[in-house]
C-alpha cells in the first residue's frame, strides 16, 4: 500500500484487527521510507442500498447520516457514542439482510426510533418529535403516553 505522507509504495502491517463488530479488518501500517504510521480498514464491498424518500428521490443509504440523526436526539444525554454507532450499525446490518435493496425511508426512520427507545426514552421521544412531525402538543403527549404505557413493544426500561 503506498504511503499517505511521503506517496513511497511500501509499507508494512504492523498489527491487525477485527473491527466493527467482526465488519471490517484494521491494520495499523508503517511506511518502509519515512517511518510514519497509519491505519487503513478492510470491508467486503457491498451492494448499495437505496433509501426511498417520501417525496419519491432515490438517494445511498448513508450509516453516518443515520448516526448523526441519532446523536442529535442524544445530544446533552449521557450515552456514549459507541452505543448508538452499534446501534447503526445494527440498523444497517438488518437492512441489508432484507431481500430487496431499495427500502423506505421512513422503515429506517422506524428503525432508528426502536433503537432509541431501548438506548434512551428522551432521547426517542425527542427524535419521535421530528421524524413524526408532530403539530402540536397534543401529538407529543400521545407518544410520550403510549411510551409511558409500554406500547410501543416491551415495557419502558427507566421504571
Amino acid at each position: 500500500m503506498k504511503c499517505l505522507y511521503c506517496g513511497h509504495e511500501s509499507t508494512r502491517v504492523i498489527d491487525t484487527r477485527l473491527a466493527e463488530e467482526g465488519e471490517a479488518v484494521r491494520r495499523r501500517r508503517q511506511c518502509r521510507q519515512c517511518g510514519r504510521r497509519f491505519t487503513t480498514y478492510e470491508r467486503v464491498e457491498q451492494r448499495s442500498l437505496i433509501v426511498i424518500k417520501k417525496d419519491g428521490r432515490r438517494e445511498s443509504f448513508d450509516r453516518q447520516k443515520v448516526l448523526r440523526g441519532m446523536l442529535k436526539a442524544c445530544e446533552k444525554r449521557p450515552i456514549p457514542q459507541e452505543v448508538l454507532e452499534a446501534a447503526a450499525l445494527r440498523i444497517e446490518r438488518e437492512l441489508r439482510r432484507l431481500p430487496t435493496r431499495q427500502v423506505p425511508s421512513r422503515r429506517i426512520g422506524e428503525m432508528v426510533m426502536e433503537e432509541l427507545r431501548k438506548i434512551d426514552e428522551v432521547a426517542y421521544v425527542r427524535f419521535a418529535s421530528v421524524y413524526r412531525e408532530f403539530g402540536d402538543a397534543s401529538g407529543f403527549l400521545e407518544e410520550v403516553a403510549m411510551l409511558v404505557k409500554g406500547e410501543h413493544g416491551e415495557e419502558s426500561r427507566q421504571r
